[in-house]
């Protein structure tokens, strides 16, 4: 299969920069998986395509402020580094840029010397292994130093850094939102709960591993970067009820979807556990658990878009972005939505 069978035309403009000024009020794109059928409105329109008894699974992971400028020493040049996962206390796996400037051996220092890192090691995507020096506790000191990792894409800082938090975000970890949830709101959430739809949570921390762009040729020769997951007894027992008492499992969006299909045991079946997933779902993949999916609108020849045309089918969902185009929908992590039924 190849990776420019993913590929579409997307003008610039069309790219989302800022958020709207309503969370639920950015569009939404409603694709019927099976016919094809497209119906559009908002995305706090959500609530008519959902049924009593369905669960609704939301990533309640927090973005890190990951991004962090410092000076290299004792040059003084400055120096990006992008957090990624915490290996154990203090040291942590990180993209450095430039690259050329880190290597083994080399220290930065942040915020005039609240926090030192140096360079321990090197990852075998490119980046480094980068060691903490500080005094009191590492989360305040980040907090104050570090900033939102905003998409490449997006070229601005956002006026409200909290648009690119979930309402519900709990766990501290990501170092990308999980951006279908920047969409509902708390009185969103409420009326679906009102209506008799089960709300439950998973954990993964958005990484690398999402954003990674595929530089094969062929799709099945991509190599995913793990991300850690934690999927709770009470969630593996909700999705359990559902599929039981036929109802749907709709995940909210491709963090959700490849964390219930990474724990799925057959079809249908699910277990609690957390662990580390590198899952790379795409055409022909045959789906466990979910029923439903809300997404974003993704990038050409990505992942997540591949993960998309595996649950609608390719031709359908390119169909839809096409349409998308057409009618100046907003793309990728602040733009609107799909809901695939």
């Amino acid at each position: 299969m190849k990776v420019e069978d993913f590929d579409y035309f997307l003008p610039e403009e069309l790219i989302a920069q800022e958020p709207v000024a309503k969370r639920d009020e950015s569009r939404l794109m409603i694709l019927n998986k099976q016919t094809g059928q497209i119906e559009e409105g908002l995305f706090k329109d959500i609530v008519n395509y959902l049924q009593p008894g369905d669960l609704l699974v939301l990533n309640n992971s927090k973005v890190i402020p990951a991004r962090l400028f410092g000076s290299k020493i004792p040059t003084g040049t400055t120096i990006e580094v992008l957090l990624l996962h915490e290996q154990e206390e203090g040291v942590w796996e990180v993209l450095v840029r430039p690259g050329k400037r880190v290597k083994k051996g080399v220290g930065i220092s942040f915020g005039n010397g609240k926090l030192i890192g140096k360079a321990i090691d090197y990852t075998d995507f490119g980046g480094r292994i980068m060691k903490f020096s500080y005094r009191g506790d590492f989360d305040r000191i980040l907090d104050e130093l570090g900033e939102l990792p905003l998409p490449p894409y997006i070229h601005n800082k956002l006026d409200e850094p909290g648009r690119y938090q979930t309402v519900y975000a709990r766990n501290r970890g990501s170092v990308a939102a999980p951006t279908a949830g920047l969409h509902f709101t708390p009185e969103l959430l409420a009326e679906i709960k009102a209506r008799g739809i089960n709300i439950s949570y998973i954990t993964l921390h958005v990484g690398l591993g999402t954003f990674r762009p595929v530089k094969t040729e062929r799709v099945e020769d991509h190599d995913m970067h793990a991300e850690y997951y934690e999927l709770g007894p009470e969630t593996a027992a909700m999705i359990k009820e559902t599929k039981e008492r036929g109802k749907r499992v709709i995940a909210v969006g491709t963090t959700v979807t490849r964390t219930l299909e990474a724990v799925a045991i057959e079809k249908g079946q699910i277990q609690a556990q957390k662990g580390w997933t590198d899952i790379f779902i795409y055409p022909g993949y045959n789906f466990k658990v979910i029923d439903a999916l809300i997404t974003n609108f993704h990038l050409p020849k990505s992942t997540l878009l591949m993960l998309v045309s595996a649950f609608a089918g390719r031709e359908k969902v390119l169909k839809a972005y096409r349409r998308a185009v057409e009618n100046k929908y907003r793309f990728f992590s602040l733009g609107d939505a799909m809901y695939i039924y």
